[in-house]
């Protein structure tokens, strides 16, 4: 396994797999006998990977969502929505849902490039960037919608041991999924989709 000894490192290999294409990925990747319909409308989305220096250690911010909402209520989740009428693109849409959704100012990013879509269960196309978060900030959790802002390691993101497959029932068949749990945060789904890709293209 490659081995990413520090941030400046991390950062290097970030960049370049960002230059390399790389295929897309869906909720179904792990489940080949599902067909989509062939009339499937995708809604744009865009989310961020906010990456923040603390110390000598790069982490990752998450929220946790609000069990109110219609979308993945109480799932882990990347600050983002949907792309809006108003927004410049998709990059546009991600640095705005985080700023609404916890306070990151846009100016606050550098964007350091984009992943490949990811098509969701509930019809949107999820558009990743990453950015690096120049310097910490208070977070504010958008009432309604967020209901947690916390941070982990970003090692423990992309070391492929932590991740593990699981399923459960979901309209009448077995859905099999990606999980990368860290502490009382259970990831999974779409957002560990996502990360096990930047994982499998960082440390073959």
């Amino acid at each position: 396994m490659t081995r990413l000894d520090s941030p400046p490192d991390i950062l290097r290999a970030i960049r370049a797999a960002l230059a390399r294409p790389m295929a897309g990925s869906s909720d179904f990747d792990l489940n080949p006998d599902y067909r989509p319909p062939a009339d499937l409308v995708l809604r744009p989305a865009a989310v961020l990977v906010p990456l923040l220096m603390r110390g000598d250690e790069l982490r990752l911010i998450l929220t946790k969502r609000s069990s109110r909402l219609k979308h993945h209520p109480g799932q882990i989740a990347f600050p983002g929505g949907k792309v809006d009428p108003g927004d410049a693109g998709p990059q546009a849409a991600a640095l705005r849902e985080a700023w609404e959704e916890i306070g990151l100012d846009p100016g606050n990013v550098d964007v350091l490039g984009r992943l490949p879509d990811h098509r969701t269960v509930t019809t949107f196309a999820m558009t990743p960037f990453l950015g690096q978060v120049r310097d910490a900030f208070a977070y504010r959790a958008e009432p309604g919608e967020v209901a947690e802002v916390f941070e982990l390691p970003l090692a423990h993101v992309l070391n492929p041991a932590n991740f593990s497959i699981e399923h459960r029932r979901w309209r009448g068949v077995t859905r099999r999924y990606y999980t990368v749990p860290y502490g009382p945060y259970y990831i999974w789904g779409a957002t560990a989709c996502v990360l096990h890709g930047l994982a499998r293209r960082l440390v073959p």
